[in-house]
């Protein structure tokens, strides 16, 4: 079975993954043109937002509250296939957006059989966002998504956790990954999309920390990281 390919899915992730590109297209112009104007490269542009972010992640992120900053359908389809292939039965998802990363992976949840998706979003308007677009594709019901700071509502997932996907506040990346590290099984995958804090890669590469990790090549250029805990 493939839940992907179903008419309610499908439909739903293509008018999202529209919008998306609609809505996020002048962030990201925005962006680059930031970038160029302090004459900065990409590499030496992260830093400085890495540290704005520490600064004040809350306020930064209220920013983006119209912004999808979603994973592509190619990124999608991957956490799709890696979900199946784990075969996981609970997953904790940080920075749930609008939710689309979130339909990929409650899909794939759908066809191990069933489980648990406990996703985490600073927002409230995102949350409610992904909450009916959840509904609209018919996997609400795989999934929990807990409003506000993700220090905050991902201390106590409440059991093994089979996959996790990080993709909200990049600065948040390494203390989100320590509060659900107690909960991971043996194998589980870590995906990182946009890992660009140095001290999260460097503590993923580290295999006193039990982990095996590199980059991925999906999505060439987007910081992505895949990581695997060894033990």
């Amino acid at each position: 079975m493939n839940t992907l390919i179903t008419p309610r899915v499908a439909k739903t992730l293509n008018a999202l993954h529209r919008e998306a590109e609609t809505v996020d297209r002048a962030h990201i112009a925005a962006r680059m043109a930031e970038i160029t104007e302090a004459g900065e490269s990409f590499a030496e542009a992260v830093p400085r937002w890495l540290g704005e972010e520490r600064a004040a992640y809350r306020t930064i992120y209220h920013d983006y509250a119209g912004n999808f900053l979603s994973v592509s359908e190619t990124y999608g389809r991957f956490l799709y296939m890696i979900a199946r292939t784990c075969r996981a039965k609970r997953i904790v998802e940080f920075g749930t957006s609008m939710g689309i990363s979130t339909i990929y992976l409650a899909a794939a949840l759908r066809d191990n059989g069933g489980g648990q998706l406990i996703g985490s979003e600073i927002e409230p308007t995102k949350a409610a966002r992904a909450r009916a677009n959840l509904e609209t594709a018919g996997l609400a019901d795989l999934v929990e998504i807990r409003e506000g700071d993700a220090l905050d509502t991902l201390k106590h997932v409440g059991g093994e956790v089979d996959l996790v996907l990080l993709d909200g506040a990049f600065s948040l990346y390494l203390p989100v990954l320590k509060l659900i590290e107690p909960y991971l099984t043996q194998g589980a995958p870590i995906l990182g999309e946009n890992a660009f804090d140095p001290s999260y890669l460097d503590y993923v590469r580290d295999p006193a920390n039990l982990y095996v990790s590199q980059p991925l090549p999906v999505d060439e250029g987007r910081g992505n990281e895949f990581t695997v805990r060894a033990a």
